[in-house]
């Protein structure tokens, strides 16, 4: 008798699972090489998407869905994470982040060393004055109200973003060089503090820049320690990247142990022939402070050329004070003979290509080498540097081709190396084309799968894609992204590992990548067959520290 009712318990239950409803959702993508960011083995299956959210992933053949899309075996993943990403200012143009959008990244991570608030009056009026192609109001004056701003304009990608000590440098004590009192180092750490509240990721540093530089290890522990009460990291562009490099990174490895507070390296290099053998060197001392219970991480741009301005090859005291005095410098008569002399180019001149003026007239020289430019002109570099600088009334936008290529292997085989961009992202019409840009704008990503993943193997695509999205979530303590798992944030990539790749080049920056087939952010399709939807549903992403984390 008691076999006799369980066979009926077990045919009703099979008779109720027969009858019941099949699970029905918004997206189904089906048939997909799924890569769910953890760095294990992919697998092929479904993925099911309820408005913003993952709602399933598997076998979802008895499932229905108001739109499926049939992925025919092509590669799923998680949204690449740009972990130093200038789109601020050009998400205020073109909110579409096509130069990203088309990699796969899906959350442009902002502020190096500055960021777009706290600003007081006087800083609206210099960032109003020293606009250049894109103009812009400012009607924010915090961090978060900048990012709220972006979220209400409308932008494709998601976006966060660090607190820069320049900007609260500037905002308490101006461009003077010198060290901070008390009440200074407290009137930034409160500004810090509202910032981190309002969502910010953590504080970062570029010391090699001014007024950020100014500060000293005391000043950047003390606001590293307001960072980490919030769950926050310290970021920085160390103080050296080329002789120096091992003494700047023992400053960051000390912030990171004196204030408690994870640490990283804005795009790792050794920068300068003389000083390529220094990265192993830089990498031990990273790995022996991690061994030691810090938690120090790096990330990189896949191209072995930097860029920055022209102005960082002049005398330290010449830059002290910002741009703008720097210029006035250049421009005195009494002081061009001494500047002169003092000039030492860390890079070679024709190792210097010149991408960005503020002056139309001056285009002409886009895409020229410094020592090409000195030649049309009939004057030497260095001369040459100088009144280009005061002519254009800025510091130039330069690219330096300073890195050696298996360096550039080594760091992106490394586990705790993820990737950014350092540019902004941008659109190949328009406004954009008035200047020349480094083609990592455009393809910094999507080298990591095409060059490195199947070309060079350095690495196995489940990692490529662990280190572009989960690692990099992770170290920004980001909670729901960076995985393919239900409950998650659908900011989604389907591509095709055989045809991914960059295209742009130093000499025609302005080119797509290829090979990314849709992207989804926030569960909406942004990207389709290669083409804009026009749709924009990226949002403020918050640091760990705010109370509803998105």
């Amino acid at each position: 008798m008691l076999k006799f009712f369980k066979k009926l318990f077990v045919f009703s239950v099979l008779v109720l699972y027969s009858c019941a409803p099949t699970s029905s959702y918004e997206l189904i993508i089906r048939n997909a090489m799924i890569y769910d960011g953890s760095g294990e083995a992919p697998f092929l299956g479904d993925l099911a998407v309820n408005g913003d959210t993952i709602a399933q992933i598997g076998d979802l053949s008895k499932a229905t869905a108001m739109t499926e899309f049939d992925a025919q075996g092509l590669s799923l993943a998680p949204g690449f994470i740009n972990m130093l990403s200038w789109a601020n200012v050009s998400l205020l143009e073109d909110g579409r982040s096509q130069g990203d959008i088309r990699q796969g990244v899906t959350l442009e991570v902002l502020g190096e060393g500055s960021s777009m608030g706290p600003l007081n009056e006087e800083m609206k009026l210099e960032r109003i004055a020293e606009q250049q192609d894109i103009i812009y109001d400012i009607p924010w004056t915090t961090l978060g109200e900048y990012l709220k701003y972006l979220e209400e304009k409308g932008v494709a990608t998601n976006v966060a973003s660090f607190v820069g000590n320049g900007t609260l440098r500037q905002y308490v004590i101006g461009y003077e060089n010198r060290k901070a009192t008390t009440e200074e180092i407290v009137k930034m750490q409160e500004l810090l503090d509202e910032a981190m509240r309002e969502g910010a990721l953590g504080v970062s540093s570029s010391l090699l820049y001014a007024p950020s530089g100014y500060a000293d290890t005391d000043e950047l522990v003390a606001l590293s320690k307001v960072a980490a009460q919030y769950g926050g990291i310290y970021i920085s562009h160390i103080r050296n990247e080329g002789s120096h490099l091992l003494s700047a990174l023992d400053e960051l490895i000390s912030i990171s142990h004196q204030a408690g507070i994870p640490a990283e390296v804005y795009h790792l290099k050794a920068s300068g022939v003389d000083n390529w053998g220094l990265l192993d060197q830089g990498i031990a001392k990273i790995d022996s402070a991690r061994a030691a219970g810090l938690r120090i991480t790096a990330d990189i741009y896949t191209y072995p050329a930097s860029s920055t301005g022209l102005h960082v090859m002049l005398p330290d005291w010449v830059r002290d004070g910002g741009v703008d005095a720097t210029i006035k410098r250049l421009a005195d008569p009494n002081l061009r003979e001494k500047i002169l002399s003092e000039i030492a180019f860390e890079h070679s001149p024709d190792r210097i290509l010149l991408v960005g003026f503020k002056n139309p007239a001056l285009r002409v020289h886009l895409g020229k080498r410094l020592h090409e430019v000195a030649e049309l002109l009939g004057k030497s570099p260095e001369e040459t540097m100088m009144d280009l600088i005061v002519e254009d009334d800025s510091r130039i936008q330069a690219v330096y081709f300073s890195m050696s290529e298996e360096n550039i292997k080594k760091k992106v085989a490394i586990p705790w190396v993820s990737f950014c961009s350092d540019a902004g992202s941008f659109t190949n019409e328009g406004v954009f084309l008035k200047q020349s840009t480094h083609p990592r704008a455009y393809g910094s990503f999507i080298r990591v799968l095409g060059k490195y993943v199947r070309e060079e193997q350095v690495i196995a695509l489940e990692e490529g894609i662990r280190k572009l999205t989960s690692l990099p979530a992770d170290n920004l303590g980001i909670k729901k992204r960076g995985r393919l798992q239900a409950g998650n944030y659908a900011d989604l990539v389907l591509f095709d590992p055989a045809k991914v790749k960059d295209n742009a080049t130093f000499e025609q920056p302005h080119q797509y990548a290829s090979g990314i087939a849709q992207v989804w952010v926030n569960g909406t399709l942004v990207l389709s067959a290669g083409e804009m939807t026009g749709k924009l549903p990226g949002r403020f992403v918050k640091g760990s520290g705010f109370s509803t984390n998105e």
